[in-house]
């Protein structure tokens, strides 16, 4: 269950619970008591700390959750003993609270948690990290300079308890009301924008995105045969097209010079590779579409099938009023999430991609507040450019090509 926290980034986000009235949230729990609060019993296990990219998938998100169990599972195992605890869930906190003393062990706003994961009996909260000193999150630089590839530090707190999947969905319950609260505070009332009026807005509209021109327009579409000497690679770095694609495959973000890739002169970055030696890529996870570029290592003769396309995407979302949220969020201009069916999906955004141009503005340099803010005042026509996070950084110099 991911709540990124709530900060201007959350707010661009369209989640479904804004089309219910605050008292008509659904979930686990009476949504009076969790404005003042409900306790679940729970055993406390201990807390560990991971290091994380700033905005990491949900496969992740769930891998370092049980490694923060592991971790706590093995000194437990050695020294600790187990910790009753109350924990206290409200839409404005999370608290730890000592069974016997009452005696407050974790006191966590509720927009600073990041992601709640429950495994068996077992719920593990994540939060990161500030500096008392500043309102900057508490991180180290991997090596390289620019801030998309720092690593933050995550405190992990884990818990036993029979009742771990209710903990973790009331969790996400609190979000879906404080989200709520949030729209009234900025005088959008949730029960004014319902389901049907999002529903109408979105069936007036086409589904504008240039892959259904684009990869239906045969002069597009290539079928490649690239030489290259035995165990030799193919040169190439892949990266995602991005969750939203029409048809999600991997693109060439780079190209070694000198390599089978380049020295073919038949493809460009952008590409969107679908098929490799007739074993189609579409829809695979990227570590697989890398496992079969790799495997290509003792072949002389390489067959691709390629739809020819610009490294940067296009993006018309059209939003008739302030109202209705766009339905993606963002982080230091990367495309986080996404709502599926929402308007922003139909205009062409992606998961993962950066955005470049924001109505014929550059926002490449632009500071994380003033993209936030250009996207939330934003009506009518939207457009945008993006292109992958990965390719930018590769295209800039800020990132090394590992190629395959």
């Amino acid at each position: 269950l991911e709540q990124p926290g709530f900060s201007p980034t959350l707010f661009i986000s369209c989640c479904k619970s804004m089309f219910l009235h605050l008292f008509s949230v659904p979930g686990p729990c009476e949504p009076e008591d969790l404005i003042n609060g409900i306790i679940f019993a729970a055993n406390y296990l201990g807390s560990t700390q991971v290091l994380s990219d700033r905005n990491p998938s949900k496969s992740v998100r769930m891998k370092q959750a049980q490694e923060a169990l592991d971790c706590v599972k093995s000194v437990e195992g050695e020294a600790q003993s187990l910790t009753e605890i109350d924990l206290f869930i409200s839409t404005k906190a999370i608290k730890v609270l000592n069974a016997d003393t009452q005696e407050t062990m974790m006191d966590n706003a509720l927009r600073t948690i990041s992601y709640i994961a429950d495994i068996g009996d077992v719920v593990v909260l994540m939060a990161r990290r500030r500096l008392s000193n500043s309102s900057s999150l508490d991180c180290t630089d991997s090596g390289l300079s620019t801030e998309s590839r720092k690593q933050y530090r995550m405190m992990c707190y884990v818990f036993e308890s029979e009742d771990a999947q209710l903990i973790a969905q009331s969790i996400g319950q609190a979000f879906s009301m404080a989200y709520q609260e949030f729209l009234r505070d900025n005088g959008i009332n949730p029960k004014d924008l319902s389901q049907k009026d999002y529903s109408d807005i979105l069936s007036t509209q086409e589904m504008y995105n240039d892959d259904l021109i684009h990869f239906s327009n045969s002069e597009n579409c290539k079928e490649l045969q690239l030489e290259k000497q035995k165990g030799e690679m193919l040169g190439v770095v892949i990266v995602e097209s991005g969750w939203g694609s029409i048809l999600p495959t991997v693109i060439l973000a780079c190209m070694l010079n000198n390599g089978p890739a380049t020295r073919s002169g038949k493809l460009n970055v952008g590409d969107h590779i679908m098929a490799v030696n007739d074993t189609s890529l579409v829809g695979l996870p990227l570590a697989t579409c890398q496992g079969i570029i790799k495997g290509l290592k003792n072949h002389v003769l390489v067959k691709l099938s390629v739809v020819s396309c610009p490294p940067v995407t296009t993006v018309l979302i059209k939003r008739p009023d302030l109202q209705y949220q766009l339905g993606f969020s963002v982080q230091n201009g990367i495309i986080c999430s996404l709502m599926r069916g929402g308007i922003a999906e139909r205009g062409g955004v992606r998961v993962g991609h950066r955005i470049i141009e924001i109505n014929g503005q550059s926002v490449v340099a632009m500071a994380h507040e003033k993209i936030v803010h250009a996207l939330s005042v934003s009506v009518g026509e939207i457009n945008m450019k993006t292109m992958p996070a990965v390719m930018f950084r590769l295209l800039t110099g800020q990132e090394t090509p590992v190629y395959i």
